[in-house]
């Protein structure tokens, strides 16, 4: 007996984007009823299809760069801080996401970008959440320290990036007037600022992500200064972070204000002109880059909304690269923070970190964001650009083994996309009906709705789940009741248990 796809969106996901694949939530989510002898079973695409339209190239170095403490849009009553969009003191990001403007030739950006979570506040939650998806429920703008609660030992981005080989570098605005890179170091004697000519300095180690994991706290971290050094030789890393000082970040005003294009800038707006005379300067230099023309992308990252965590409340996220659709082209997707981690993992061929949200931080949609189940950066690039696995399962017929009195069925996972899946690969049986058991589960899902569904590991070796290649479970079942067997399919790749 066959039947047909019963297909459950998410109220989060667009259904016009291509979010699912591998790691996302399966888009073809199949009802299978199968009896218990011998019925026929049919196999079912589980996820979006891929694009027919290559870019001429993969995408090449990712440089984000993260500014702070500004609502892209927010209420007409909530006057402080201001909003970046329309803001005369921000007239290079403005500029960014004008269509016709000359600066908006290679940007798209997003007008539903919302923060990670509910409560996810104050910055440094948010810088955690770029690295691991999710704050650990650890609130505080502490420098890392154990006795703090937040040094973590959990997956993470640069650590995925690490295990692969793949370069990164962190790059800190006045990193090297502090002691270490997990201490922070502030005042106003320091080297005159390149970019606002002050002599004050702000390093604040709440904004350097990687600092809050033991493994990669002091792994790679340079000076600002050597960013453009890299440029110039062209040895940036394949991923890149940086983070500006808390005066160049539109964080903290310089003391007298901040004077910019003839005009003179106090409190709030000093602090978004300074944060705009920054990018405007940064932006151009990665721009003109042999990394960057190389099919690179700079993604300009805020770290949470202020006055609120509604949706009334968006954050700017602009990506500026050859293969985005460019024009100043404005991506109604719905994203977040978990956005961007999810296409990081997408691009580097890596699997969603999937470490568990606390209860109460839920997104707009009353749900929450899981890396895996997320959109992707996806719509604000050229179809294609960012890599998206399409896997298939075709189940076989059950059988039935008088001796052990157990059911057994072979169940195909086919990659049908033209790059590798990442690895490790779960096949989730959601929703198995109450009288069976599976009893080669290789456990249940902890983190990802529906929760305590049983799980089964496609690939224990984490080797490479090649294009076109196909993967083949056996899967057992109990089932004293002699009734038929009922459950949903979902694939993952996710570390650790989904």
């Amino acid at each position: 007996m066959k039947t047909q796809p019963n297909i459950n969106w998410p109220n989060n996901i667009n259904q016009t984007n291509n979010t699912a694949a591998l790691s996302g939530f399966l888009l073809g989510n199949l009802r299978r009823r199968t009896a218990l002898l011998a019925a026929a079973a049919t196999g079912v695409l589980l996820a979006a299809q891929t694009s027919s339209s290559q870019p001429p190239q993969a995408i090449g170095a990712v440089f984000v760069i993260a500014m702070e403490n500004h609502n892209f849009t927010q209420p007409p009553t909530q006057t402080n801080p201001q909003p970046i969009l329309g803001n005369p003191a921000a007239p290079f990001m403005n500029s960014l996401i004008t269509p016709g403007n000359p600066n908006a030739a290679q940007v798209s950006y997003a007008t539903a970008y919302f923060n990670a979570g509910r409560g996810v506040h104050p910055s440094e939650p948010s810088y955690v959440w770029a690295e691991a998806g999710t704050d650990f429920s650890v609130h505080t703008d502490a420098d890392p320290n154990p006795a703090n609660g937040n040094v973590f030992d959990a997956p993470h981005l640069t650590a995925q990036l690490n295990a692969m080989r793949i370069p990164w570098k962190n790059y800190q605005e006045d990193v090297q007037l502090a002691s270490s890179p997990i201490h922070s170091a502030s005042g106003t004697n320091g080297p005159v600022n390149p970019f606002n000519g002050s002599t004050q300095y702000n390093y604040a180690v709440k904004h350097n992500p990687m600092a809050f994991f033991a493994d990669t706290q002091l792994q790679n971290v340079y000076p600002l200064a050597q960013l453009f050094d890299d440029l110039n030789n062209n040895t940036v890393g394949r991923y890149n972070w940086i983070t500006p000082n808390q005066y160049n970040d539109a964080h903290s005003s310089l003391n007298g204000g901040f004077t910019y294009h003839g005009t003179h800038y106090t409190g709030d707006s000093a602090n978004i002109a300074q944060g705009d005379n920054f990018l405007a300067h940064v932006v151009p230099q990665i721009m003109a880059s042999q990394a960057y023309q190389n099919s690179g992308v700079i993604i300009i990252w805020w770290d949470e909304t202020e006055g609120g965590d509604d949706a009334s409340r968006t954050l700017m996220e602009a990506v500026i690269s050859p293969l985005a659709k460019g024009n100043a082209y404005a991506s109604s997707v719905v994203m977040s923070h978990s956005s961007d981690l999810k296409t990081m993992e997408e691009i580097f061929a890596l699997p969603n970190v999937n470490n568990p949200i606390p209860a109460g931080e839920t997104n707009n949609f009353g749900g929450h964001n899981n890396v895996a189940i997320v959109n992707d950066l996806s719509d604000l690039f050229v179809p294609g650009t960012i890599p998206a696995a399409s896997l298939s399962v075709s189940p076989g017929d059950l059988v039935f083994d008088p001796h052990t009195q157990h059911y057994s069925q072979l169940v195909r996972v086919i990659n049908n996309g033209d790059g590798p899946a990442p690895t490790p690969v779960r096949l989730v049986l959601d929703n198995l009906s109450a009288n069976a058991t599976l009893l080669n589960a290789d456990g249940t899902t902890e983190v990802l709705a529906p929760l305590g569904s049983p799980y089964i590991d496609i690939d224990r070796a984490n080797s490479t789940f090649g294009p076109h290649e196909t993967r083949t479970v056996q899967l057992e079942f109990a089932d004293p009741g002699g009734q038929s067997i009922s459950y949903d399919t979902r694939v993952l790749s996710v570390v650790p248990t989904p």
